[in-house]
């Protein structure tokens, strides 16, 4: 190989460069990168694949990436971390369609990816069917089976401490808009509410139903979040001795659209009512800045993607990950009004 030569080491030695695995001395590092620079190398992807019998791709179903910057987020993580592997990345959007998704799948294997994400999958079939063809499959925030390794996260410890956080302030009214659980996977809604139920409990609260609203976290249509400004203004219509004086909306489009509402109303946050978010997408762009629960949503990615490559290396039983979420505190909570 021209490159081994002119950096005057083994062809072995290039090929642990190139692949990023194994030690190399810096200055050896440095001679082959030089060389590869010099010779203008490429490496033959198309023969590395044969030989290996891969094809260094891996699939990666979301369910909205135009909707809900989460998934985007979650993607561009594993993106960087599978480019930074050799690795590249097919990006479907099944938009809430189990039809969609299916086809997504039947692609993907007729693609020979290494391995699918899946954030998240809608049907366990579509599961079942990878795993019938010998495809690694890693689930990503929700597990719809048993049958495949996830990497999730911890909601409720993140929504625990926004319900110390809104108490230790003196809040006694809080309301609570939450997503609908889903049929397949309540995990995550439950994880939510619970903290809030736990957060009232602990504050020796009431649970009050005109507190609580159920809805979509976001319109497939649009992207807002309808249903967190509907509830808002039935908080809001409440009599002024009994409007919650905060809201903890459980995902930061529906705390988007609350804010829409409280300001129709001419209200002031926090002045009037605070309002915490959660996922930490949009929140550093509202007016003011969202309080919000933070979603490791990068790190969801980069370690799905490593997930999945220890388990095209061999990895049978990849253990799962769960991952905190915590409080990001900035300017849409105070004291409650006087």
């Amino acid at each position: 190989m021209e490159v081994a030569r002119i950096a005057g080491v083994s062809t072995a030695t290039v090929a642990r460069v190139l692949k990023n695995q194994g030690y190399v001395s810096a200055k050896a590092r440095e001679q082959i990168e030089a060389a590869v620079k010099a010779t203008g190398y490429r490496p033959n992807a198309m023969a590395r694949n044969l030989r290996q019998q891969r094809s260094y791709t891996i699939g990666h179903v979301v369910s909205a990436v135009t909707a809900n910057p989460f998934f985007v987020n979650v993607a561009h993580g594993a993106e960087d971390e599978a480019f930074a592997r050799g690795f590249s990345t097919l990006l479907f959007n099944h938009n809430g369609s189990a039809e969609r998704e299916r086809a997504g799948i039947e692609r993907f294997i007729e693609q020979r990816v290494d391995a699918v994400l899946f954030t998240t999958a809608i049907e366990v079939s579509d599961v079942a069917l990878l795993l019938k063809e010998r495809i690694p499959v890693v689930q990503v925030e929700r597990r719809v089976t048993a049958d495949a390794p996830s990497v999730t996260v911890d909601n409720e410890v993140g929504a625990l401490e926004a319900m110390a956080y809104l108490i230790e302030l003196g809040h006694r009214r809080i309301a609570f808009i939450g997503g609908t659980p889903m049929v397949d996977d309540r995990l995550v809604e439950a994880e939510r509410e619970n903290a809030y139920r736990i957060g009232l409990f602990n504050a020796g609260l009431s649970w009050r139903d005109e507190y609580v609203g159920h809805g979509a976290y976001y319109s497939p249509e649009d992207g807002t979040g309808r249903d967190g400004y509907r509830h808002t203004k039935a908080f809001l219509s409440l009599p002024r001795d009994k409007r919650p004086t905060a809201i903890f909306a459980t995902c930061d489009i529906l705390a988007a659209s609350a804010l829409q509402a409280i300001n129709e109303m001419g209200l002031r946050v926090p002045g009037d009512i605070s309002i915490i978010g959660f996922d930490d997408t949009l929140a550093q762009n509202l007016a003011p800045p969202l309080t919000t629960v933070a979603q490791p949503m990068q790190e969801l990615g980069r370690r799905a993607f490593g997930m999945a490559l220890s388990m095209i290396e061999g990895d049978r039983s990849p253990v799962p990950v769960r991952l905190p979420s915590r409080l990001v505190i900035r300017h849409s909570v105070g004291p409650p009004p006087r």
